[in-house]
């Protein structure tokens, strides 16, 4: 496990070629937190293949990356939706589940599709 004091989602996709200094100035930016504070901070790519985490532990930055072989990272419902902040943060429970590819949104059945 990633030893942060708290994990925040960024909602925009972001470029993966970017690093360490890359990452940071869109912590500084647009997430508006200071990345040397501890947290965790997650990336998602546009095809959702790929996710990486910047996190400082006092030394230095860490950065943690996941590639999908198959499959996207399915994100939760408030990443997904428009006029939210830029960042959403993240409890143990829905890390998990983003990491294990658990959709953690209840859809609902069109009427049109509905059986009965």
């Amino acid at each position: 496990m990633i030893p942060v004091q708290r994990l925040f989602l960024a909602r925009a996709v972001v470029d993966m070629r970017k690093s360490f200094d890359g990452l940071s100035a869109l912590v500084l930016g647009q997430l508006e937190r200071d990345p040397l504070s501890g947290d965790g901070f997650v990336f998602v790519g546009r095809d959702r293949r790929r996710l990486k985490v910047l996190v400082w532990d006092g030394d230095g930055f860490w950065l943690f990356l996941k590639r999908l072989s198959k499959g996207c990272f399915i994100l939760p419902e408030p990443a997904l939706t428009r006029g939210a902040r830029a960042v959403l943060h993240l409890d143990a429970a829905s890390w998990g589940a983003l990491l294990s590819g658990v959709e953690m949104t209840v859809r609902r059945r069109s009427p049109r599709f509905s059986r009965g």
